[in-house]
């Protein structure tokens, strides 16, 4: 589905994070500015990251004191991830896109959760060319969103420059592929199938990985001799989440069409049936995402 994104990434980022590539297409008319969707998204986020991996990181990791967020966006992570670990915090937040960095500086939590002080600065930086160089000093790498955004060559090279510093990395919210319906109707099979072939397209000569991230890093890591632990983190949205779920759905449902035209014939009819169903609180959907952590 989704994505958060790499922009930076989500900046540091990685590849240039249009607002499409955050609803999820590519360049569609009428998807939302980047930093609109990640406000919308960041709610639904929160409540689907595992946090049960956060505390397998702290118990290898008691007090990561710099912590490197790729593809920060506007912080999301750092305001979810930082209230849940104990001591002194720096906070480095990297993406390449600067209007996004820019929605951060007042918006994360000034504390620990041992009360110690936070602190944080913004980086531009691009993911694809992240080196063990690049963690000089770092004692976590984090990301939300991004791995998806990503080839497997550069996927890759994260996993080496991680490990080859010897640095943990918490990565969340990679989609899997698997949205589900409630109620299901038929359209939803060729709709998603269509959205998965539309996240592994090539972009500007890239090929990305959409749904086949997760398996693809977590391959990565153990080949550069880290330890894996994963979690399924998926969305559960209902009426509840309507402004989300209406927006994930135009853009998910733009994507598929983009993807396979033939689909535009049903395409209308079938995304009002959808929207109708969510304003009514009669839809439900389930978006599946994994949070990967990998010790070195």
């Amino acid at each position: 589905m989704d994505t958060d994104v790499a922009t930076g990434g989500a900046g540091a980022g990685g590849p240039a994070r249009d607002p499409a590539d955050l609803t999820p297409a590519h360049a569609l008319p009428g998807a939302p500015a980047a930093a609109d969707w990640l406000a919308l998204r960041e709610a639904a986020d929160a409540e689907a990251r595992a946090v049960d991996l956060v505390e397998e990181l702290r118990a290898g990791h008691p007090a990561p004191g710099r912590i490197l967020d790729l593809g920060a966006g506007t912080g999301s992570m750092a305001r979810w991830l930082a209230p849940r670990l104990p001591g002194p915090q720096h906070w480095v937040l990297a993406d390449r896109d600067a209007g996004l960095l820019a929605h951060v500086a007042d918006a994360l939590p000034p504390r620990a959760r041992d009360g110690s002080p936070i602190t944080a600065e913004v980086r531009e930086l691009d993911v694809t060319t992240l080196t063990a160089a690049d963690l000089a000093g770092v004692d976590l790498v984090t990301a939300s969103a991004l791995l998806d955004l990503l080839t497997a060559e550069e996927i890759d090279a994260v996993a080496a420059a991680c490990v080859g510093a010897g640095v943990a990395a918490l990565l969340t919210l990679s989609v899997t592929g698997q949205v589900r319906f409630e109620p299901a109707e038929p359209r939803d099979v060729p709709m998603a199938a269509a959205f998965d072939a539309h996240q592994q397209r090539t972009v500007d000569g890239r090929a990305l990985l959409g749904p086949r991230a997760p398996t693809v890093a977590e391959e990565a890591f153990v080949r550069h001799g880290a330890h894996i632990l994963s979690r399924a983190s998926p969305w559960h949205l209902g009426l509840d989440d309507v402004d989300l779920v209406v927006a994930w759905l135009q853009g998910w449902v733009a994507a598929a069409v983009a993807q396979d035209p033939d689909l535009a014939r049903h395409a209308d009819a079938y995304l009002a049936r959808r929207l109708e169903a969510a304003e009514q609180g009669r839809l439900r959907v389930t978006v599946g995402h994994l949070d990967l952590l990998a010790l070195p």
